[in-house]
Formats: C-alpha cells, structure tokens, sequence
C-alpha cells in the first residue's frame, strides 16, 4: 500500500481507506496533552464513531504519510479517505461529535487556518515541556478497546 500525497495549503490528502467508515483520530501516543484530547473526545462522542490509533502504531503506517509519525507534531483525522491535519483536524473532530462542538467547531474553521495554525505549531512546540511526555501509549479505559485499533 502506498501512502497518499499531501497537500500543505489545504492540510489535505487523499488516502486508502480504512477498514471501515468510522473516522479515525490519529494522536501521538505517548503526549500527555494527546492523551487527554483523546479522553476528552471520546467522553463526548456519543454516537461512539471515532476511532483512535497512535501515530507509532501500525494503522498509522498503513495510513499516512511517513513524515507525520516520525515528526509527531499534529493530530491527524482521517474520513472518508481524507485525512486533515493540526487545527483542520480539531475542528472536524469538534463537528463529527455534534450539537454545540459542532458550531464550536464550524466558529474555528472560519478562522484562516495560517492563523489557527501559528497558535496550534506554538502548543506542539510546548506540549511535552507542559503537559509531560509519558512513558507508554494510552492504554485503553474499560469499554474502549474497539474503539483503538492499535
């Protein structure tokens, strides 16, 4: 399998696509602050459609782009063969989960995203230093093994 192409202006690229329709999060799995994005979207995902995969894991290699596992400095939301990056990603998972996150979500997105962007570089360039960096990936909570497909 090959991985997609990517393009920097849209923070787009088209991928193969997974094993099923379910959007995939993509997180550095050993950031403290990734972690609790992770949480924190699975506590509002109701519908429990996302799915979540670290970028050192095997998903991810089969998925993306080498450059974002090695590089590990933005989140990745992969849907529909498309995967999106750094705030593009937040504001599309902040929609997929619906009701209020979803106008959240759509209110950021109208923000350009060289601007959202300069913000979300400066938080990855600090997350380690701030929010630690752990020794393990997440491990899964009770009830959450099928929602992680590494």
């Amino acid at each position: 399998m090959t991985n997609a192409q990517f393009d920097e202006q849209t923070s787009e690229q088209v991928a193969a696509p997974p094993p099923s329709d379910s959007p995939i999060v993509f997180f550095d799995g050993v950031c403290g602050l990734c972690n609790h994005f992770v949480t924190w979207v699975i506590d509002r995902d109701r519908r429990g459609l996302i799915r979540f995969a670290p970028l050192q894991g095997k998903t991810a290699s089969l998925l993306l782009d080498r450059r974002f596992r090695e590089e590990l400095k933005t989140v990745v939301f992969l849907h529909n063969g498309r995967a999106t990056i750094r705030t593009g990603a937040v504001c599309r998972i902040l929609r997929s989960l619906g009701g209020v996150w979803w106008l959240v979500g759509s209110l950021i997105w109208m923000i350009p995203w060289f601007v959202r962007d300069l913000g979300y570089r400066f938080v990855a360039s600090v997350r380690y230093a701030v929010f630690g960096k752990l020794e393990t990936c997440r491990m899964p909570r009770p009830g959450e093994q099928q929602r992680f497909l590494d």
